[in-house]
């Protein structure tokens, strides 16, 4: 069994086990998290496509960590006019694991 689900403007197939990471969710590490945006439920032969959610289906979670992504370096620059710009990001995650797809 799997499902299709939306969160954060993208969109993830995931498994009852599986450990995904989203995007920050305003959540506690430990804390329990229904995803609502289910766009997809495959049971065996059976598929339900939503339109664009499927109706009465969610996906349940556990917060297992809230955290930073590696650092990515933007370097700006123009040659010969001496301008250099640099600048670092660490993008904000939350680390989930799907307990139970309820569909």
């Amino acid at each position: 069994m799997y499902a299709v689900i939306e969160t954060g403007g993208k969109q993830y197939r995931v498994e009852e086990g599986d450990v995904v990471f989203v995007e920050k969710l305003a959540a506690k590490e430990g804390d329990k998290v229904d995803l609502s945006k289910v766009l997809l439920v495959s049971s065996g032969d059976n598929l339900s496509v939503g339109k664009p959610y499927v109706e009465d289906a969610k996906v349940e979670a556990t917060v297992l960590e809230q955290g930073k992504a590696r650092k990515i370096v933007i370097f700006r620059y123009k040659p010969k006019k001496n301008y250099k710009r640099k600048q670092g990001h660490r993008q904000p995650y939350t680390k989930l694991k799907i307990e139970k797809i309820v569909g």
